[in-house]
């Protein structure tokens, strides 16, 4: 069972974090500040280090100096706000595997952890990986005739070895699909390598797609396997695609003609056998007229593009996605939440999803947590899927009792701090008529 020590000052958010890696298999053990995690390291060997960047005593990186010092065999992945890239720019030089951003994301945290055991040799054995991966291996259809569409060309293209390009809005599940078509290749028994190409600081990024060697540069402690070399074989996908640098679009078109790759530092060349799966929410072809993304390598990534379309435009499929996201989150969250009442089905079905599937799933998961019946409500959803709802009507509380419009106002003046014209303007409605709700209602907040 591989070994984990977490260190994190916020109690609250360290002892989640255990618990959410124990259920995926992980022995872990959770410390709260610097001694705490030195005298840990000294007793005990670990696989993973996960630490904070931010730590009551000490630094998160004064972790990563013993470690290197001591000559520990642990990977050693940092958890940082937003505003501390450049410091992960810096500690990954210095040795770290990695960091990750905080808020932290359980799939991505998942990802990182076992790209890491990977490193090692160590393959995750957790029962509950697969579990744990359901959302990102498996791939819901549709009915809808835009989902039929879909569905057409990704069982074109995936037996092919073409270069795919996804276009599409953000949230419309465009890495889902990249890994269907992986799935349904001759590729499919090769590693899948997603890589979220606006997250990579443009500092790291050659070693990050093309690995590098010990030595060739201050804090390159050991070889590293870049995205290319570790997608051999296999399927590499690049999302976001259009927020490359335009240097690294250069190394990228070579290595995509050449097949070959150089790590930093190395004079020697890798051949590499990889399907390229490119993704984008952008408009590439204005991209390439504005002289911000090379043409050639457009050309070179779009021998086949599909269009996903918004969750609005698949209207038929809307409770397959819901009841979906309800299992999974029933799943994730230990719950055993039966479905949804009638009306939370209709303002599901009418709502105009702006974020589409990742907000769907977001809304859904949320409600479940809520949720303590059998069934999601109206007063489950958040506020704004329920107004924005309403708003479409024409009337803002139509559909619901007065006990669920009770609950719709106070929870409206909570989130606006009180103030009455920012409430009355969330609810849809004028401050004239949110006067009289709070007097009928007897609420004074």
């Amino acid at each position: 069972m591989p070994t984990i020590l977490l260190v994190e000052d916020d109690i609250a958010f360290c002892n989640m974090l255990k618990t959410f890696l124990q259920k995926k298999g992980f022995e872990v053990d959770a410390v709260y500040n610097f001694s705490g995690a030195l005298k840990n390291i000294e007793a005990k060997k670990y696989d993973i280090i996960l630490t904070d960047v931010r730590l009551p005593e000490n630094e998160g990186t004064e972790i990563l100096t013993e470690v290197i010092s001591r000559n520990i065999d642990s990977k050693v992945i940092l958890m940082t706000g937003y505003a501390e890239v450049s410091m992960a720019v810096e500690v990954i030089k210095k040795g770290a595997f990695d960091y990750i951003s905080k808020p932290v994301s359980p799939e991505k945290l998942l990802e990182t952890i076992q790209n890491a055991l990977k490193k090692n040799s160590k393959p995750l054995k957790s029962k509950n990986t697969s579990e744990s991966l359901t959302l990102k291996e498996n791939y819901i259809q549709g009915v809808s005739d835009a989902s039929k569409k879909l569905n057409d060309y990704i069982r074109l293209v995936a037996p092919t070895n073409m270069s795919v390009l996804i276009v599409g809005d953000s949230g419309t599940g465009k890495e889902y699909i990249a890994k269907t078509i992986h799935d349904k290749s001759k590729r499919s028994s090769g590693s899948f390598v997603p890589v979220d190409c606006g997250t990579i600081p443009k500092e790291i990024a050659s070693s990050e797609f093309f690995g590098h060697v010990k030595g060739s540069f201050t804090g390159a402690i050991s070889n590293k396997t870049g995205h290319f070399e570790a997608a051999n074989d296999g399927t590499l996908f690049l999302d976001e695609i259009g927020n490359l640098s335009y240097e690294l679009q250069v190394q990228l078109l070579r290595a995509l003609q050449e097949r070959k790759i150089k790590p930093v530092g190395s004079s020697k060349e890798i051949e590499v056998d990889i399907r390229i799966i490119a993704a984008t929410n952008e408009n590439l072809e204005n991209a390439v007229k504005e002289n911000t993304f090379r043409e050639d390598l457009y050309h070179r990534l779009n021998e086949f593009s599909i269009k996903v379309p918004l969750l609005k435009e698949r209207k038929e499929d809307i409770m397959l996605f819901a009841n979906y996201f309800l299992d999974n989150s029933n799943a994730a969250l230990d719950k055993n939440v039966v479905g949804f009442q009638d009306e939370v089905i209709k303002v599901l079905q009418k709502y105009s999803w702006p974020g589409n599937l990742r907000e769907m799933q977001n809304a859904i998961k949320r409600a479940v947590l809520l949720c303590q019946e059998e069934y999601i409500s109206i007063l489950h959803l958040p506020l704004e899927i329920v107004t924005n709802t309403n708003n479409s009507e024409g009337n803002s509380f139509s559909l619901y009792k007065n006990q669920t419009e009770k609950e719709l106002i106070i929870e409206a003046l909570q989130k606006t701090g009180g103030n009455k014209s920012k409430a009355a303007k969330l609810l849809g409605i004028d401050r004239k008529t949110l006067y009289n709700k709070l007097s009928l209602y007897d609420i004074n907040l």
